[in-house]
């Protein structure tokens, strides 16, 4: 049985309110904390750059936790590669393919601004763009890419889960479209890695990406980026720790992931990224699924029933719960909640523009559940609200 008592021990914070913004960052347990403090109190180095006994360790922790996250994932530790976030790892595929003018992308209209703006800014370089729009629900059915690929069609582009609606997307088929029609399928797992069971090679999608510090409870600044084939991508940016050799003339490039991660990288957060993703395992991903269905299922049923609350994507929604209060601003309910119940919910397009203005909406309050959240919690948000609709009447 989920003990939820038990996991919230390990998040400090929530004890001191009612932490609902789950979907823009979680918290981080204790244990990555104590992983990262272990990190600069007892081995502090740099990665990959010494011989030293500092230097030893901290790339053996370093890539211990790549071991880790690619085995989490279903993923060979070298097409996993670490990047600061998930708009880092989008924007390393938007810039690392070789575009030719007339080539055609495919993506959607209720896709975060990380997983838009890269594909749109393309258009410059004469790559034409497919923005497919979903139900008033946030749903798009897998018929409806399949209609718009094209001959010049070079990648399809989706969401797992869409951080706006909590809608579910079936990127197994979609990615299947894809490769049917010999283009390239990238998932943002943003909001599902960690919150559901992710395998990416059973997706057999070409790019993942997700960040660490969503449904993985690692550090922000934290991002992964996995790749069917590394040799599908040229690295964004070259220098230290990217190369093989170097010559006054040239150079060769380390073998990925290497030849992507140029620089210093995000050492301690990855350490602790890489603790965090075991701490997810040992709870079970399974568990906080259903977790975080049940909470997010009976918010949306319960806000339902409050007359002048709006509810807003599908009945079989994910841990995503985006709604209105009748004659109040989005951004109004939320300091509502905040200032009198210690409710800590986003308010907003939540960087999807696109598909909330599709709406008609200026804007939803979200509230997100992850694996500490708690019934108690769901009821104490749901009275507060009904008291705030009554205002309005």
């Amino acid at each position: 049985m989920y003990d939820v008592h038990s996991v919230r021990k390990d998040f400090p914070v929530v004890e001191s309110l009612i932490y609902l913004d789950n979907a823009a960052t979680t918290q981080t347990p204790l244990p990555a904390v104590d992983a990262m403090t272990e990190y600069f109190t007892r081995y502090a180095g740099n990665h990959g750059r010494g011989a030293h006994r500092l230097a030893r360790q901290t790339t053996d922790h370093y890539e211990n936790a790549r071991e880790t996250v690619a085995h989490f994932l279903n993923v060979e530790e070298e097409h996993t590669i670490f990047t600061k976030n998930a708009t880092e790892s989008i924007n390393m595929v938007a810039c690392g393919m070789k575009w030719t003018e007339g080539d055609h992308i495919i993506t959607t209209l209720v896709e975060h601004h990380s997983n838009l703006l890269p594909w749109i800014r393309l258009r410059e370089q004469g790559v034409e763009v497919t923005v497919i729009e979903s139900d008033n629900e946030g749903n798009i059915e897998p018929q409806q890419f399949e209609d718009a690929i094209q001959d010049r069609t070079r990648l399809l582009v989706v969401n797992h889960v869409s951080n706006v609606f909590g809608s579910e997307r079936d990127i197994k088929r979609i990615t299947r479209m894809a490769h049917n029609q010999d283009a390239l399928a990238l998932v943002d797992g943003s909001q599902s890695a960690g919150h559901m069971f992710v395998d990416v090679k059973d997706i057999g999608c070409d790019f993942f990406v997700t960040p660490g510090h969503k449904g993985l409870l690692g550090p922000q600044g934290t991002g992964v980026l996995c790749v069917r084939d590394p040799e599908l991508l040229e690295p964004t940016y070259i220098g230290g720790g990217a190369v093989h050799t170097v010559t006054a003339t040239g150079f060769e490039l380390e073998p990925s992931p290497g030849k992507f991660e140029a620089g210093t990288p995000n050492i301690p957060g990855v350490i602790g990224l890489g603790r965090a993703v075991e701490y997810v395992k040992e709870i079970g991903v399974s568990d906080i699924d259903a977790h975080e269905k049940e909470l997010a299922r009976d918010t949306a049923r319960r806000l339902s029933e409050i007359n002048g609350v709006h509810v807003y994507g599908p009945k079989n929604r994910t841990s995503v719960v985006p709604f209105n209060v009748e004659g109040m601003n989005p951004h109004d309910v939320a300091m509502i909640l905040d200032e009198t119940k210690g409710i800590c919910v986003r308010s907003g397009y939540h960087c999807a523009m696109p598909g909330i203005t599709h709406l008609g909406l200026e804007g939803t309050v979200r509230a997100s559940f992850a694996l500490y959240n708690t019934t108690d919690e769901v009821n104490m948000l749901v009275d507060t609200v009904a008291q705030i609709a009554s205002l309005t009447k």
